[in-house]
Formats: structure tokens, sequence, C-alpha cells
């Protein structure tokens, strides 16, 4: 109840109207009495019919804050046209156009702010209809509108009625709009307002700039520059370095340059590893984005069209996948993205796209801070477990070319590194995916990770664990991973692990022509220790008559074939000459091996008229052969009878082969 000595007359009207907007009964009853049943006395009823709250329109307009607005003062860079600008301003209503992600805001509010020491901006939503749109009356010196709904929607009259509510208000509009072919000469023919372009300020400026604000002690200044050095400069302020991530370089170097120890490593990492956490937490829940970040992490570098479509095959599965809701939760329909096509996507990820100075290479798709794909692995596996078994299902689906498996294989062995060799139980099903390159890619990761600068033991047990298994899937990953390209796996692992993938029973043709092509390639590429190494091994292995001996066979030919300077040198030496000649001998009695065998052979005699000194250490091998009478050589002899280029072989074959014919052969031929 509210008595008369509570309220005034004077404010019973006011107290009704305000309690009218309720849905209650208001009852003023001066020396009256109140129940909850009938009323009596003097008094008045006064029964509020619902009213609706008065809706206003929702807030499309705001000011600037001045503490950001006063930041990006002192760290602004004028880019080029900055002065052109500025004067194309004084027309009351003016646009800007230029790519987004390339600092065009901070040049706008700049542009705006120009000519006062202290300015009162606001920003105008983009969707506000400006034939309607009015200033305020005083005290602000600038509006600016992103990228405007539809710039052409404003008519003539419009415009006319715009800048004369500006010129009275004194101040001006400026509408930036992102940049494409054609645009600025439709926006002055419609709009007949100045239109300015916006050039990305150097990189290397903004970086000065924002360094100078957040370190203004000279000597704090000049340590933060040490620590970067030319090389983080190089590689960190690259041309077409997008301001943001110049400004961030900035802040990285100032916050690490005053801790004892810093480098330019420790600030490279550091701002990959935030870069990384950054973007990966703003594509959690927006899978397209996802899909192109992760696949850019992996395919980096390569073709444009190979980052898109694996960012495509990525997408379908986490979209689809039920086992890890996590991931596939998401606001936008699949296929699409809050950032609108591919280049929204790249500029959203701090990417871009490059070409060769070869105009017939591909385009590729590149992170501007190719680092940051390598810190993604750390982030992914400390922070975003979840999305690790998927990803391993995709990287199997890898195309069977060089750089793709090469890629993929990479980026599961840093996974497995950055995980400590937890991922590497995922491994198996990776491999036995039945694509194309699951088992190369597979090995690609326990190639680098089994003997690499942090060796991962357990990579160590899946290679054995796999050179025996039932599945050929499996022993051949164990092969690719002991090529010299697909990891760091010594001569003496090589050895023992293809022994037990040709030894396991049911081991197939295609295991034993891996395991030959390994070993001819891990000879072309070792040093003289390692071609040693791989001789004295295969020596041994021409005792058993399985399938070591059949590989030793035919794998000989083709490391006899590679550098014929290094066998000129050692054909005849003490530590090689007893491998070469029973390696010879074992392959010519081999039928599957003869052809390539005989065929190297005569590749060393042809060689001596270039190169005389193999002459001797080719008889030293030829006299040896005849030694071990072999029917192989001997069949070898009787075809150098028919080559009528042989001209060094011609000579010494009769006496060969009267030392071969002196006693029986003591082998028969395969």
């Amino acid at each position: 109840m509210v008595t008369p000595e509570a309220l005034g007359a004077s404010d019973l009207d006011t107290l009704v109207a305000a309690l009218a907007t309720g849905r209650e009964m208001v009852v003023l009853a001066p020396n009256g009495t109140v129940n909850t049943g009938l009323v009596t006395g003097d008094q008045r009823q006064i029964v509020a019919a619902p009213a609706p709250a008065p809706a206003g329109p929702p807030l499309r307009q705001g000011p600037v804050r001045p503490k950001d607005l006063q930041r990006s003062r002192r760290r602004f860079v004028p880019p080029p046209g900055f002065g052109e600008a500025l004067t194309a301003l004084d027309s009351g209503v003016s646009v800007l156009l230029g790519a987004p992600g390339t600092g065009r805001e901070t040049h706008a509010l700049n542009l705006l702010a120009h000519r006062h020491e202290v300015s009162v901006l606001e920003q105008v939503d983009g969707t506000v209809d400006l034939a309607r749109w009015t200033p305020r009356k005083r005290g602000v010196h600038g509006y600016l509108v992103m990228d405007p709904a539809d710039p052409f929607a404003l008519r003539s009259w419009d415009l006319s009625r715009l800048e004369a509510t500006l010129a009275e208000a004194g101040a001006r509009l400026l509408m930036v709009l992102a940049d494409a072919p054609g645009l600025a000469t439709a926006v002055r023919s419609h709009l007949g307002t100045p239109v300015v372009r916006h050039l990305p300020p150097d990189p290397r400026k903004v970086f000065a700039a924002h360094l100078a604000d957040l370190c203004p002690h000279p000597g704090t200044r000049t340590r933060a520059l040490r620590v970067m050095g030319t090389r983080l400069s190089e590689e960190v302020l690259h041309a077409g370095l997008p301001p943001r991530h110049a400004a961030r370089a900035a802040e990285t170097v100032a916050r690490l340059a005053t801790q004892d120890g810093a480098s330019a490593t420790g600030v490279l990492n550091a701002l990959s590893r935030a870069e990384a956490v950054d973007l990966l937490a703003q594509a959690r829940e927006d899978p397209p984005l996802l899909a192109h970040l992760l696949s850019l992490g992996v395919y980096g570098g390569l073709d444009s069209n190979v980052v898109v479509a694996r960012a495509d095959d990525l997408l379908e599965l986490i979209s689809g996948r039920e086992q890890e809701p996590a991931v596939r939760r998401t606001p936008h329909p699949v296929g699409t993205s809050p950032h609108g096509p591919l280049p929204g996507i790249l500029r959203v990820l701090g990417a871009h796209r490059t070409r060769q100075a070869d105009a017939s290479a591909p385009e590729t798709l590149a992170f501007f801070w190719p680092t940051v794909g390598r810190a993604l692995w750390d982030v992914l596996c400390s922070d975003h477990a979840d999305f690790l078994p998927a990803l391993h299902v995709w990287l199997a689906g890898a195309e069977d070319m060089p750089d793709q498996v090469e890629s993929a294989g990479r980026a599961v062995a840093a996974m497995a590194t950055a995980t400590g060799g937890r991922t590497l139980v995922l491994l198996r099903r990776l491999a036995l995916t039945h694509r194309p390159a699951a088992a190369a890619v597979a090995a690609r990761c326990l190639g680098t990770t089994a003997q690499g600068p942090a060796p991962i033991a357990g990579a160590r047990d899946v290679l054995d664990r796999w050179s025996v298994a039932d599945e050929p899937a499996l022993r051949r990953a164990v092969a690719y991973a002991c090529r010299p390209d697909f990891g760091r796996l010594t001569v003496g692992q090589v050895l023992r692990l293809a022994h037990r993938i040709v030894h396991t029973p049911g081991a197939d043709a295609v295991a034993a022509e891996l395991v030959t092509d390994v070993l001819v390639r891990r000879f072309a590429a070792g040093d003289s220790g390692a071609r040693q190494a791989l001789l004295d091994g295969l020596e041994e292995w021409t005792g058993d008559d399985g399938a070591a001996g059949l590989v030793a066979a035919r794998a000989f030919p083709g490391m006899a074939g590679t550098d014929l300077a290094w066998w000129s040198d050692r054909i005849g030496s003490d530590a090689t000459a007893a491998a070469v000649v029973q390696l010879t001998g074992h392959a010519l009695n081999t039928s599957a091996a003869y052809p390539p065998m005989r065929d190297a052979l005569f590749a060393w005699s042809r060689a001596v008229e270039d190169a005389p000194r193999i002459g001797p250490a080719l008889e030293h091998l030829f006299q040896g052969l005849a030694d071990a009478r072999q029917p192989g050589f001997l069949r070898w002899l009787l075809a150098v009878e028919r080559a009528p280029d042989l001209l060094f072989v011609k000579d010494a074959a009769p006496r060969l082969l009267t030392a071969l014919r002196t006693k029986p052969p003591g082998s028969t031929t395969r």
C-alpha cells in the first residue's frame, strides 16, 4: 500500500504510468483498506492492460575505443598512397578498396583520425542502410563502415543528403570494401565519390613501429633486434607478410628479448607455437577451416590442388565420423565456412598462394611462416588428441606420389615424436587401410622415428614385429622403411630386417622385390663404409639356398652398375675382392640374375678404354672367378666371344676358358 505521506499527489500519475507496463493490478486507497477480497472505501482501482515493451532498433554503431585508437595511431605505418587518401577524404564520403587481412581497417582509422590530436570515431555496422542513416549532430570526427552490404543501393540524392549532414556535423564517412577486379571503376561510376586503393605497408616497418611502441627504451629495443638477428628477420619478415603477422612477431620478440638465453630459434619456436595454438582454437568448431589448416600443415608447399583435395577428403571424414563427436560438432553446413571460399580461409590461416619462377610450375599453398606447420603437431597432440585417430586414417589416403608420401609420413612421424611414441599404436590401422600409399606412409614414420636425433624405442619394436607379420602390407612397410630416403636406419639394421622379411613364411615376390630394390638404393646412397658393410652382409647370404640367396643374387648386379669410379678402386682391394668374386659368381650362377650380371661385367670391361686403371682390378676379378670354376662364369665367357667390342676380355678369354676346363664346375645353375 502507498500512502500520501510516502508519495506526493503530483507523483501519482507518474507512478501509475510506470506500473502500467506490468501485468498486475495497482490499487491506490488513501484511508481505505486493501485486501485480497472485496475493496471498499474512498478508493481508485486501475487495471493495467498488458503492454509490449518498447522495441527500439538494435545498436548498429558505436565508438571506437579510445585506447585501441591511440595504440593504432602510435603503431601506424602509412601505406603507399596515404597522402592521396587524405585528400580524397575531404569530399565527405569516400571509399577505400583493399584485400582483407592487409591492414585496411587500421589504414581507415588513421585516415579519419589524422587531423585531430584527440579524435572521436565511430564504427557503423555494414548492414546499416546508409540511405536512412544520419550522423550525430556534433562531437564525432569520422565514421567507418567496414564492408557495407550493398554500397550500390545508394543513389545520388542519398549521397547528397549524406554529404550535407556530414558537413554540418563536421565529420567524414569512409566505406571500406574488399577489392575485386573492376570494382573501383564501378564504384566511381555509380557513386561519384573518390576511391582510393589500400596497399599493405612494408612488414619490416610494421614490425619496427610495433617494437618501438612495445620497447620504448632504446637499450631494450637494441637487445631485441640483436636477438632477432639477420636470419630470423629474413625468415619471419619476408615480403608479402600481412601486418597482423608482423605485429605478432614484434610482440613475441619484445616479450622474449628481456629473458636470459633468448635466441632467434627460441623466438621463432614461440612465434610458431602461439600461431598454431590460435589457429587450432579458432578452427576447432569449424570443420572446413580445420580441414584446410591440417591439410596445409601436411601438404603445405605442394600444388594447391593437392592441398585443397586432401582438405576435402579430411572434411568428408571428420564430418561423417561418429566415434569422435567433438570433431564432428559444427555450427556450419559441411563444405561451408563462415570465412567463405578459399581466399578467406587462407587469410584466416595465415597462408598464401605462391608461384615458382618457372611459369609452367604449379601454384602452391603454404603458411607465411612454414614453421607453423611443424608447431601444429605439438599443439595438436597436447591439446587436441581426440583428432589423432582420424588423422592417421586420413594420412593413409595420400596419393602414391613421392612428395605426398613424404609429406604424410613426416606428419605421422611428427605426431609419434610429439607423443613420445604413443601414437604408434595407430600405425597398424594406417598401414592396413589397403590404400596404395599406406604402407609407404607408415614406413616414412618408422624410418624417421626409429633412428633419429631423438629415437623412439617403440618404433624399433614395431619394425621387428612387422618384419615377420602375417600381413604382407606390414612387411612391405618395413621394407620401405629400410630405404635410405625413408629414414635413418643403419646398414646393420637394414640387413637384419631385410633378412627377416624374406625368410618369413608366406613372404611374397613383392616383398622380395622391395628388399632387392632397397639394397641397391642403400648401396647407391651409401659411403664407402656402408657399401662395404652391404657387400659383406650379402656375401653371407649367398650361402642361403632360399629367398635370401636369391635376393643377394638379384641385388648385386644393380650394385655393380653404380659408381664405376668407386668400383675401379675397390674390385681388387683386399677388403672387397673376396666378396666381389663370391657375389659375381653367385649372380652368374642364378638364372634370374644372370642377364643383369652379364651386362654389368660387359660394362666394366668396356670401361677399360676410358679408365685404364680398372684393368688390373678386372684381371684380378676374372682370375678369382676362374679359380672358383663356376658354371655361370663359363657361360659368360662364351657370351664374350659373341660380343665384338669387348677387346679387353677377348684377350684374356682363352686363358680363362682353359683354367675353367681343367676341372668340372663345382656347382650347378639354379
